[in-house]
């Protein structure tokens, strides 16, 4: 057995490799391809400020529902079935809002495609879990790359597609990305088949492989989990911050008097700044015996990221955007910590639907809030306040998640 992973590492498994990462690649760029396209979905929809704003909520709204009734769909049909029905929303809504006249078409579609991805963010960490059990840092480090790189090229190739041809070739071209996920994963079905000789182990891999697949499935508790709770408190001050980031960036800096294509090009550079620390992290914290370390240096990286650009944005921006967005390791953290804090597939599942439910429900108000207070107050104080709220929120799931215990610990 030894010789087997020494030799064939990978045997019986490229295709759901390929097939996680081509996934991880597509979940963000239908939410970050459309903002660069409002002015032109503005001047040929009708989009209105409240519109806009309620598009920018959908997709932690439809995250947190769909978060939630996940793990009730994985347990009931299965993981492949459930990342079959991801793929199928998200294409189905990227293709149908491409051809939308309208504004509440395209609001209705974009969720049809929020859903879609909302269920492909919870069965990403047990597939990891279930395929790579011997491999969660390795393959979660890919993964949530994938996920970065994701998120920042959609918006850097949408404006100049569209330019070349139109907004709906540039948002519906994703479209593609999402289908190409099935392709891989047939190929891993059909293996599978092959192997079905051993149900407890659909892959054919040797015995200390199968640690993912539970041989009964226990009825888990979340709500009564110290952990499930700690993560989804810790999503949600992580998410909030981040949503911030990527509604408000741009124009919280034109405001300052930052030219408009610099303050876009800031946002970009955020968002790319999530690569490296993506690669880092599952490889990096695994081996730590209190993960809360390599949060809180996180944690003070979003903190100098926020001070610095609420007491000087004109002088440093670049700085204070490089803090902000080397704290994007929380994020990277608390996917590897789905699988680090479950023992089981089915534990991953749970952990993750219960955590980004939440997590997403709770971050999903703050960016609307971050605004609303501005123009309440008239000054910026309180919003970066908020956002210094968020990293005690972070901090106290930190905490939560800290010592080394399990989702499964809450089963009946």
């Amino acid at each position: 057995m030894t010789n087997f992973l020494v030799k064939r590492p990978w045997t019986g498994r490229i295709g759901a490799l390929l097939g996680i990462m081509i996934m991880a690649l597509s979940l963000r760029t239908a939410v970050s391809v459309v903002p660069p396209l409002l002015g032109e979905l503005t001047g040929e929809l009708g989009f209105t400020a409240g519109t806009t704003g309620l598009l920018a909520m959908l997709p932690p709204l439809l995250f947190a529902i769909f978060g939630l009734l996940t793990p009730v769909l994985i347990r009931r049909f299965g993981l492949e079935k459930a990342l079959l029905a991801a793929v199928v929303l998200a294409v189905l809504g990227q293709l149908g809002r491409a051809t939308t006249e309208a504004v509440w078409p395209f609001l209705g579609l974009t969720a049809v495609v929020m859903a879609g991805y909302g269920i492909g963010n919870v069965v990403l960490p047990p597939l990891v879990k279930k395929y790579f059990p011997d491999r969660v840092g390795l393959v979660t480090a890919g993964y949530v790359t994938m996920l970065a790189v994701g998120t920042a090229i959609s918006p850097q190739l949408a404006v100049p597609v569209a330019g070349a041809a139109n907004w709906r070739v540039s948002i519906g071209m994703w479209a593609s990305v999402s289908f190409l996920v099935l392709l891989p994963w047939i190929t891993q079905f059909v293996r599978d088949r092959k192997d079905k000789h051993d149900d407890a182990n659909p892959l054919g891999a040797p015995a200390h492989l199968r640690a993912g697949v539970a041989s009964a499935v226990p009825h888990l508790r979340p709500w009564r989990s110290p952990v499930a709770w700690g993560l989804a408190i810790f999503l949600a001050g992580n998410s909030a911050q981040t949503y911030v980031y990527f509604t408000w960036l741009p124009p919280y800096l034109s405001g300052q008097g930052v030219d408009a294509a610099t303050a876009g090009s800031a946002l970009a550079y955020f968002a790319i700044l999530g690569l490296p620390v993506s690669l880092l992290v599952p490889l990096w914290v695994p081996r730590m015996k209190n993960p809360i370390i390599a949060i809180g240096l996180f944690a003070l990286c979003w903190a100098t990221g926020h001070l610095g650009l609420y007491l000087s944005p004109l002088d440093g921006t670049w700085l204070w955007v490089t803090f902000a967005g080397l704290g994007q390791g929380t994020f990277a953290t608390a996917l590897l910590m789905v699988n680090l804090r479950s023992r089981t597939t089915h534990g991953s599942s749970v952990l993750s639907g219960f955590s980004q439910g939440l997590g997403y429900a709770g971050a999903g108000l703050v960016p609307l809030m971050f605004g609303t207070i501005h123009d309440a107050t008239g000054t910026w104080t309180a919003s970066f306040a908020m956002l210094g709220g968020c990293l005690a929120v972070m901090m106290t799931g930190a905490v939560m998640i800290n010592a080394k215990r399990y989702i499964e610990d809450s089963a009946e």
